[in-house]
Formats: structure tokens, sequence, C-alpha cells
């Protein structure tokens, strides 16, 4: 195992989390892949379903539990990484969430709505990343840190404000599909990246933000509704990430990035 480089991803039970760890599993290149997930069940579930799908790998995968809004939680997943294996080559912040369907559903006031997406998507990500950041100082090659990014680029003064259409003047507005606590939080992750990309840079870690697309995935709890606005299936997403982690995208390192190049913030 110490020829592999030990690649952990945060969510990695499903969406496009899910399909990161699987592309890794695919690659000739050899993984130790870590699927932090909140609940070891689900991840097992994965992990079998992984078997399923590609049974020929011979990269490995384990699972790492770890809960985002938990301190404790991070800590003890840091610890466990530090003792089983003493470094980290990748981290990818993958894990994510989005509560602005329970908003519009009437189950959550927009203080929690925005509170809680804040609290996973920023809080949580750079709490984990600032306790794992010795692992990462410790690999053995060019530490990498993703963050993966959403549906977070700005796009100013244009007509169209994807995914929310036009709205008719007046209150209060019909929005079927609404996304903002969730796109602002994932905006200000990529403030994250930025300030984590100065902080690290004469320690040689590679940083970047990846914006994989409007893909197909669980979040939020509105897939149906996603798929009949033309999702991509995740696996979009494990390709580019993978891509980035094997070193296709390093001209671009420091970075918002997708599939077709540079994202504006």
């Amino acid at each position: 195992m110490a020829s592999r480089k030990i690649v952990l991803v945060t969510g990695g039970n499903n969406g496009i989390g899910y399909e990161t760890v699987k592309a890794l599993l695919e690659s000739q290149k050899p993984y130790h892949v870590l699927m932090g997930s909140r609940s070891v069940e689900k991840a097992e579930t994965a992990i079998e379903k992984l078997k399923a799908e590609v049974p020929e790998t011979s990269n490995t995968v384990e699972i790492l539990q770890v809960d985002l809004t938990s301190d404790e939680s991070i800590e003890k997943a840091f610890e466990e990484v530090k003792g089983k294996h003493g470094y980290l080559d990748v981290l990818i912040n993958n894990a994510g969430a989005s509560f602005d369907p329970a908003f519009l559903a009437g189950k959550m006031s927009l203080r929690d709505c925005f509170n809680k997406a804040y609290d996973v998507n920023v809080s949580g990500t750079n709490v984990l990343t600032y306790t794992f950041i010795p692992l990462l100082l410790a690999s053995k090659s060019t530490p990498r840190l993703i963050f993966v990014a959403g549906l977070s680029g700005m796009t100013v003064a244009a007509k169209n404000y994807f995914p929310t259409p036009p709205q008719p003047a007046g209150w209060p507005k019909k929005i079927e599909f609404e996304t903002i606590g969730y796109r602002c939080s994932k905006t200000a992750l990529n403030m994250l990246m930025l300030d984590w990309s100065f902080k690290l840079r004469e320690d040689g870690v590679m940083v970047w933000g990846v914006g994989p697309g409007f893909l197909t995935t669980d979040l939020g709890g509105v897939r149906e509704l996603a798929l009949k606005m033309g999702t991509g299936h995740p696996s979009a997403g494990g390709r580019i990430l993978r891509s980035v982690v094997e070193g296709e995208r390093d001209a671009d390192v420091g970075k918002l990035i997708n599939k077709d190049g540079i994202s504006p913030f």
C-alpha cells in the first residue's frame, strides 16, 4: 500500500462523491481511497455497490466515518488516518448539503436554512481541512487539496440566472427549485479555496476549486425535480475530479475550474 496515493473523499458514499471514488478505483494509477461518510451503514452499502461495478480493480477503499458538523468527529477521523497511514496525498472536500427545499416545504426557517448550509459547506469543510493539513504536509508526493464548488459561479447582470427562471413582479415569488442558501455557501467556499491556496503556496500544496456541473444527486432531497431540469449523470463530476488528482489540470492550480476551462467567481 506504500506505493498507493491515499485520497480522502468526503461525502463519498453518494452522488458525485461516490462517482469520484468509483473513478479512482477504475484508474490504472494506484490509489487507496478513504470514503468519508457520516453513516457507516450507507458507506458499507456504497462499497458493496462498488464491488459489483468495479469488480476487477486492484485499487482499494475503506470507510472513514466523519460528520462535518462535529469537531469531535473530525478529530477522531484525523486520529484514525494518522494512526493507520500517517499521511494523506489528496483531500477532496466534496461533502455538502442544501436546506433550501426544506425551507420551501415549511420544515425549516430561512435563517436555519442558511446557517445549516454554511455549517456544513463552509465551517465544517474548513475545520476538516485545517485539521487534516498536517497529514497533507506529510505526503511523500505533491499533495493536492480540492474543494467541490457546486453551483457557485456568479453571473452578474445576466438575463438568465440559472437555474432560477425569470420572476414576475409581486410578492411572494414562486420558485419551485430554490438554491440560494446552498449557492451562497458554495460561493463562500471559493473564498476558502483561495485562502488555502495562498496559505499553502510555500508548502507545495496544490489547491483547486472544481465545479463539476449541474448533475443529478440527492442534494436537498429533490432528485426528481433536478432530473426534470436536465441534470447530467454524476459520473461526469467523478471524471473531472479524477483528472485534477491525476495532474491534467495542473496549469490551472489556484483557480476555480470546470470541464470546459476556468469558471468566473
